[in-house]
């Protein structure tokens, strides 16, 4: 993603005033988490930072499309780092949620596909989550 360049330059790039605890979290996220995550993961991870600030972040983190959110049906909203294509826009993909457990996935390598829309229809967002049990909770059932 971006491996060439440090976090805190990231963060500037994407128009995010860099702070202490901005770089930390956003480290947290980029090297702590390797699919999806909730606000109460990241909590987990990071106790002795306020949960007002670290939503406030995240917050941040997603209007500047370094994060993108997840409605997987669980009812805990779940972020994921973005993948940006040429254009600056986080490129779509495919997300598995575990029914058991209720952690959510990312399959970057497959691409949310291209659905027909009617005419006069303007995409402006679109979300591909698959529903299912994960290895992990086949192998405890």
């Amino acid at each position: 993603m971006h491996l060439d360049i440090s976090d805190e330059q990231v963060l500037d790039n994407a128009g995010i005033r860099v702070t202490a605890v901005r770089l930390m979290v956003w480290r947290q996220i980029r090297h702590g988490f390797h699919d999806a995550f909730s606000l109460s993961d990241l909590e987990a991870k990071m106790p002795t930072v306020d949960r007002s600030t670290l939503f406030r972040t995240l917050t941040i983190l997603t209007e500047a499309h370094l994060l993108h959110d997840i409605d997987d049906g669980t009812g805990s909203q779940k972020y994921c780092v973005c993948h940006l294509d040429d254009t600056r826009h986080c490129e779509g993909h495919v997300h598995l949620t575990c029914l058991k457990c209720h952690r959510t996935f990312c399959l970057t390598n497959v691409r949310i596909p291209s659905v027909p829309l009617p005419e006069g229809f303007e995409l402006e967002e679109a979300e591909y989550v698959v529903k299912g049990i994960c290895a992990e909770c086949r192998k405890k059932s």
